[in-house]
């Protein structure tokens, strides 16, 4: 005989429990399922559970309820980034006459962003050679390291040759910067990092996050808008033995002004007999003069010297490569020995840090460096970008001369690199961004790589607005 199966089943269904104040459950309620394997009838129609009468008072109160019970109720709102929140304004403005001399980043003579031909080719010969995309070891691409190691301190240095550098190829100059933070709160406790006065946004960020005390060098003159080398040298010789100086080796950001090779080598002798720790930023090696080696005087120099340094590489600005993120940690010791242990620990902090490090743009440097073609045509690019720089310098020095002849503009020319540092105020940045469409820094500086020719003489006649007038 065929078995016979019931037409539909009973299915119990608990509902939640709801508090007193709502309503009192009574029963359980049973809803009717029908089975998969007959057709339903009239009669075994769906019973649809009792609907409970729920103040709508209690629901809006439970809904507030759960709506304030977040755990990140007291996570404060962060104020915008003071660079990159300028290029947000920027683009919300509608002026034909607006000018971005905010972000330090190189523009063409039709402000438009520049992709350097040498590293077309590179990319090209990358994908002629089909690389894959495994994760890198973690402290780098080796023909990166060894490049990049050259590049700093010259091929053949002894200390290379003599295996005290340890490299780390890491994120540009920011994450560079903040692997040694780190190694320096692990390994140097309760050592101050001393920066210059002013400095780039960053530098305070960096070390701050990575819970390592800093404080401030005398740098900038205002009445000269020029170096105050008597007050930083003050500084210097004042800060506890051993303490940790950070210092621009080239370029210097936002001021554009750096010591003379004689100043450098006064410096380089107070820290050699303070046992100070120099930390060079090096982010516009080959962009400031359009010479690798000039740019490289002063931590070549302090190696020279004998003493132990921390440099940070970057080659967003030199190489255009803004978006790769490529860039390097040096530490350069007193013997291989402590060099290997100095890389074993900043490869521990990386690991926790990111892993390792993206492979496209170190790629893309080993490329250029490793062909004698490429990397004679990358140092021609270097010297017509920076060439392009001092052509609108000298052409905004010569308008605001012509606009303003009393006033002495020559700080403008004795600045190098991709910045000006004005010495204009808060309130007559105010009036170059609300009245004349200019977007820039608060403190005054402006980036040169942002600007035309044919945009020269209307950012010379805003500034002269604003210095004669606020």
């Amino acid at each position: 005989m065929r078995a016979t199966y019931p037409t539909h089943r009973q299915t119990k269904i608990q509902l939640p429990a709801v508090s007193a104040h709502c309503f009192r459950m009574r029963s359980a309620v049973y809803q009717s399922v029908p089975c998969a394997t007959s057709r339903p009838s009239v009669s075994q129609r769906v019973v649809r559970p009792l609907r409970a009468s729920v103040p709508r008072s209690s629901i809006r109160a439970m809904a507030v309820s759960t709506k304030s019970a977040s755990m990140l109720e007291s996570v404060e709102m962060a104020p915008p980034d003071p660079i990159l929140g300028i290029s947000e304004n920027f683009k919300k403005d509608t002026s034909p006459e607006k000018l971005n001399l905010g972000v330090g980043a190189y523009r063409t003579e039709e402000l438009q962003p520049y992709v350097l031909e040498v590293v077309r080719k590179a990319e090209a010969a990358m994908l002629e050679k089909g690389e894959n995309k495994e994760y890198l070891p973690i402290d780098g691409l080796g023909a990166f390291k060894a490049c990049t190691a050259n590049l700093l301190l010259g091929e053949g240095n002894p200390a290379i040759e003599e295996g005290r550098v340890a490299t780390i190829q890491s994120l540009s100059g920011t994450g560079s910067l903040r692997v040694a933070a780190a190694f320096i709160n692990r390994f140097m406790s309760g050592k101050t990092v001393y920066i210059s006065n002013p400095t780039w946004g960053n530098h305070r960020n960096i070390f701050a996050d990575a819970g390592v005390e800093w404080k401030y060098y005398k740098y900038f003159e205002p009445k000269t808008v020029g170096l105050d080398f008597a007050g930083m040298m003050e500084d210097i010789k004042a800060a506890p033995d051993g303490s940790v100086i950070l210092l621009h080796g080239c370029a210097h950001n936002p001021t554009g002004i750096d010591p003379t090779k004689e100043q450098w080598e006064e410096i380089c002798e107070v820290c050699r007999s303070k046992g100070h720790l120099p930390f060079f930023d090096v982010a516009y090696q080959g962009f400031a003069t359009g010479s690798l080696e000039e740019d490289a005087y002063a931590p070549r120099l302090f190696v020279e010297k004998g003493l132990e340094i921390f440099v940070a590489q970057s080659y967003s600005k030199n190489l255009g490569l803004y978006g790769e993120r490529v860039g390097a940690l040096n530490v350069v010791s007193g013997s291989k020995e402590v060099a290997t242990k100095v890389l074993s620990q900043l490869k521990r902090i990386a690991r926790a840090m990111y892993s390792n490090p993206p492979v496209h743009g170190a790629r893309i440097v080993a490329e250029v460096v490793g062909s004698k073609d490429m990397f004679d045509q990358w140092k021609g690019e270097m010297e017509m970008m920076a060439g392009r720089i001092k052509g609108v310098r000298q052409e905004l020095h010569d308008y605001l001369v012509k606009l303003n002849p009393e006033k002495d503009w020559s700080f403008i020319l004795r600045q190098i690199g991709m910045f000006s540092y004005t010495g204009m105020t808060e309130a007559q940045v105010g009036n170059m961004t609300d009245k004349h469409h200019i977007y820039m820094t608060k403190d005054g500086r402006i980036s040169l790589a942002g600007l035309s020719s044919s945009k020269a003489e209307y950012l010379a006649k805003a500034i002269d607005d604003s210095v004669r007038n606020h």
